[in-house]
């Protein structure tokens, strides 16, 4: 159980109120340390999947971790930037992906319920959102000028319109399953 994928992810976990213990530290470096802080977690997530493949270190309990590890991390992130830039946008951007999340996951344990799990697998535009999603957050961590908190305001966007097209290919994806319940 304990390879180096699973300790990664761990890691990712553990960096989690770190980030935001720096994020509201009354110091000029504090939204640098959490931007790296983040993106350094950010990193092992993309670290930990390949070295799991790599290694043959996938583990039931990595395959379990790694979504929940993702998940809160960018759940922090989104709320502690909400409560910061106190927005609209920033609001709405942060209850729409949140809400996918939550949404996405109930419905991937139901499809497994229903021997079907992959038909909700992670797609290629998943992916797309994901790194639109991190650089936008790292982005408005960091704050370092205006011009990176309106570019990571567009990519922010680019996450939240991807996050919901993608919530309605899942659901077209289980679409059959869900009309036969």
């Amino acid at each position: 159980m304990w390879n180096i994928p699973n300790t990664l992810t761990t890691f990712r976990l553990l960096l989690i109120p770190v980030f935001a213990v720096v994020f509201y530290l009354p110091y000029s470096w504090a939204f640098f340390a959490a931007a790296f802080i983040f993106w350094l977690a950010s990193v092992t997530d993309i670290l930990d999947g390949y070295l799991a493949r790599k290694l043959e270190q996938s583990t039931p309990f990595g395959a379990f971790l790694d979504p929940v590890a993702d998940k809160v991390m960018v759940s922090v992130a989104l709320v502690v930037l909400a409560t910061h830039y106190q927005n609209m946008f920033m609001t709405v951007a942060t209850i729409v992906i949140i809400s996918r999340e939550i949404v996405i996951s109930a419905l991937r344990e139901w499809m497994a319920e229903q021997g079907k799990r992959g038909h909700v697998a992670v797609s290629s535009l998943g992916k797309f959102k994901t790194a639109a999603q991190m650089l936008a957050i790292i982005g408005l961590i960091w704050q370092f000028a205006p011009w990176m908190v309106t570019l990571s305001y567009a990519l922010l966007a680019i996450a939240t319109l991807l996050t919901v097209v993608s919530m309605v290919q899942y659901f077209y994806a289980a679409r059959t399953e869900l009309i036969k319940s």
